[in-house]
């Protein structure tokens, strides 16, 4: 299921323990068979690659049956509220992202040691190349307090967020990928595996002595120039242009 395009195995984790449920519940009484279900959907989880996939393929089947029991539960829902999260889901995160990552916040402390690996001048052009809610712009300021710092992101709802968190670095609305990054002395991502190859594409703009820098994930084409391990185990690799293949 690895091999698989995410959200793919979660939904065909959440599809195959809703058959399973029906399968049962013909032979057991309805709790045991959702139980079952339950367990089948957790047994699946471990094949997500990181925890937060894991979490989405095992909590899967019983959040959903919890909302479709409405009779054991004495909660009746119109048919209509079912569109008040996919609206929200949807605007939280657009349809032409889905191949980004979700929102995955940066650790404050993570990128503390950056400066020492990759030394930048005051007033240098960092990128966090889809800041989502501003986690990563306010971790490259405790490491380049001097720099001028930006940040692009594709959802309304985290884009204002993040101009509201971070007053002092210019974030705007916009595609990561069509964004110029030859003009940036270092670019940050912390995005997810299947986005790393597009990213090394991307890449190939930067002009020469800047900086791709990416939190957990590695471009595996590239060889990083350096690279560091964060206070939470994660690795932060770094890439300077001009990208050194394998």
């Amino acid at each position: 299921m690895r091999r698989l395009v995410w959200p793919l195995p979660a939904i065909l984790t959440w599809l195959a323990a809703w058959v399973l449920f029906r399968l049962l519940a013909g032979a057991l009484a309805l709790w045991p068979a959702a139980a079952a279900a339950a367990v089948f959907g957790l047994a699946c989880s471990l094949w997500g690659s990181n925890w937060w996939r894991r979490v989405c393929i095992g909590l899967g089947f019983p959040l959903s049956f919890l909302l479709l029991a409405p009779g054991q539960l004495g909660v009746y829902l119109p048919a209509w509220s079912w569109l008040l999260p996919l609206a929200v889901l949807l605007l939280l995160y657009p349809v032409n992202a889905w191949r980004d990552a979700p929102v995955f916040p940066t650790p404050l402390d993570a990128l503390q040691p950056l400066s020492q690996y990759a030394q930048l001048p005051p007033g240098a052009q960092i990128l966090d190349a889809g800041c989502g809610a501003g986690d990563g712009l306010l971790a490259l300021r405790l490491a380049y307090p001097l720099a001028q710092l930006q940040g692009v992101e594709w959802s309304w709802p985290l884009f204002a967020l993040c101009a509201w968190r971070c007053p002092w670095a210019r974030v705007r609305r916009g595609d990561i990928w069509l964004e110029d990054w030859s003009q940036y002395d270092m670019v940050y991502l912390f995005q997810r595996p299947e986005s790393m190859t597009r990213a090394q594409l991307k890449g190939a703009e930067l002009r020469p002595g800047a900086w791709l820098v990416s939190l957990e994930f590695a471009a595996e084409h590239l060889r990083p120039t350096a690279q560091f391990t964060a206070p939470d185990g994660r690795m932060v690799r770094l890439y300077q242009a001009p990208l050194l293949a394998l």
